[in-house]
């Protein structure tokens, strides 16, 4: 399917969905149960078991850091069992509806970043909205940003060459991210990685009445509500929906993916089309019949190698290509 064309209905059905996904997804549809603040409470505290855990593959350390409120942001640092020099730093955002969640989580991808260009990782345990709402997950991933800036050297960072990303709600956060550290005039941000991100509160056509497996229209409507807390609906600020945002000018060269049947479908294509439409490098795509987090979910579909060597693929030419000066 063209990365355009609008699906008419997203009530899913399983001719809807991927061959290689279709028997997961059967499984995943008959133990899915509704976004809930008690299955929201329980994911946090299964979560937690991940903390400190990583793969021996590369190095890894927990840095504190200070909010303004006197609480500690707590930092995980990963960089290759050799350190190697003029790398780049990324600061990778985890996902979780901006509601559950831990650093740890993404050891996979942080590896395979590791691993591809020796570059230092920083991903911060940020506040969910569990806890609070927006803005304190924002603030906490921008104060990341910048203590990558400052400190990244130290791990062999170079300073031209910051890169951000997350994945599904840490997809949207680096959005955010990157919109901040442009308008702040803070951090010349070199490229950002946006896997299939949580952008827009406001309904489009994907994600209405959608019941796709993993994650459908009920849950990300909750989720957006328990981040949003008490905004004005109608004033909702571009650093916690950054879909919403009209201008993108400075925004960093981007890779983007996306399920045709997941809920963030039109947002992420909307996102992609209003940066190419302002000659931003895009690296995009719409992966039929896939719904969300696919690939985490179907570790061993050929569906999903395409996925991982495509954004991959787009970090390495990243790293050959893609600079800018670590502070404005």
């Amino acid at each position: 399917m063209d990365f355009m064309q609008k699906q008419s209905s997203y009530k899913i059905t399983d001719e809807m969905i991927h061959p290689e996904l279709r028997e997961k997804s059967r499984k995943f549809r008959k133990k899915q149960k509704p976004f809930s603040l008690t299955m929201t409470k329980l994911m946090k505290i299964l979560c937690k078991l991940m903390r400190g855990k990583h793969s021996k593959e590369m190095q890894y350390k927990q840095v504190y850091i200070d909010r303004p409120n006197g609480t500690k942001l707590r930092l995980c640092v990963y960089t290759p069992i050799e350190p190697k020099e003029n790398v780049p730093g990324f600061l990778w955002i985890h996902g979780g509806g901006y509601s559950i969640g831990l650093p740890e989580q993404d050891d996979e991808y942080i590896l395979r970043f590791v691993k591809a260009s020796g570059c230092v990782v920083v991903s911060p345990d940020y506040t969910l909205s569990l806890d609070k709402p927006y803005p304190a997950a924002m603030e906490d991933c921008y104060a990341s940003l910048l203590w990558l800036c400052d400190n990244g050297a130290e791990f062999g960072m170079r300073s031209d060459q910051i890169f951000v990303g997350g994945n599904s709600a840490g997809g949207g956060l680096a959005a955010a991210v990157s919109l901040k550290a442009r308008d702040m005039v803070e951090v010349a941000i070199a490229f950002q990685m946006l896997l299939y991100p949580m952008l827009d509160d406001r309904p489009t056509n994907s994600s209405t009445d959608n019941d796709a497996p993993v994650w459908d229209s009920i849950s990300n409507e909750a989720s957006w509500r328990l981040y949003l807390g008490d905004l004005d609906k109608g004033n909702v600020p571009v650093y916690a929906a950054p879909g919403r945002a009209e201008d993108l000018s400075g925004m960093p060269p981007t890779c983007l993916y996306v399920g045709s049947i997941d809920p963030f479908n039109d947002e992420t294509v909307d996102y992609a089309e209003k940066l190419k439409k302002l000659g931003i490098p895009v690296h995009f795509r719409v992966f039929d019949g896939c719904f969300h987090a696919f690939e985490r979910m179907c570790p061993d579909a050929k569906i999903t190698k395409e996925a991982i060597d495509f954004y991959m693929e787009a970090f390495k030419y990243a790293v050959d290509n893609y600079f800018a000066k670590g502070k404005y």
